[in-house]
């Protein structure tokens, strides 16, 4: 069952993504706005294939959760090497854009951001599949045993002191020990 599960789930999140990728190649990316929503949607659809892994219960079949060093170690620097380059790649001038390939041209890498331009949506992609892996479940909580109730250990006989007992007026212990009943 687990792989089947896992297996319709993928192929459906593919489905959905392959549509969500038509629907980009509907919209006209020829001005900022468009360009975005193609972007953002091709980002959609690899967050939709990332997140079919948790849904198809490939991660112990628990309640998704944010993992912070994912996030952090991964997708950030994701966020920031790719977007750059998605940023860069705007169809029109604005102020984005236009620092982005300054800053480019300044420590060397404006060729690299260019020859990178036309994988834009790979890009995209990419981003959105990231931020999916930065999803994990926490799994099931496991059901313990009860754990044996605890022995208290065995009680010494109470013991009592008092003054009018002793021959040097001191305290003397006594024993107050139930003794056994005596037969007749």
């Amino acid at each position: 069952m687990y792989g089947l599960t896992r297996g319709t789930v993928t192929l459906l999140a593919a489905g959905a993504a392959g549509f969500l990728i038509w629907l980009a190649t509907q919209i006209d990316d020829g001005t900022t706005g468009g360009y975005w929503a193609v972007y953002g949607i091709v980002a959609a659809a690899g967050l939709t294939m990332a997140l079919s892994q948790l849904l198809g219960g490939w991660t112990k079949w628990g309640w998704p959760r944010l993992s912070a060093n994912v996030l952090l170690i991964a997708f950030v620097p994701t966020l920031i090497a790719a977007g750059w380059v998605v940023v860069g790649h705007q169809p029109n001038p604005n102020w984005f854009r236009n620092h982005v390939l300054n800053w480019s041209d300044d420590i060397g890498i404006l060729g690299l951001v260019r020859d990178l331009a036309e994988y834009a949506a790979v890009l995209s992609f990419g981003i959105g599949l990231v931020f999916g892996f930065s999803f994990d479940t926490s799994g099931p909580k496991i059901a313990r045993e009860p754990a044996e109730p605890r022995r208290e250990p065995a009680k010494t006989p109470a013991r009592e002191t008092t003054a009018a007992e002793g021959n040097d007026g001191g305290t003397v212990e006594r024993d107050r020990t139930p003794e056994p009943a005596q037969r007749n």
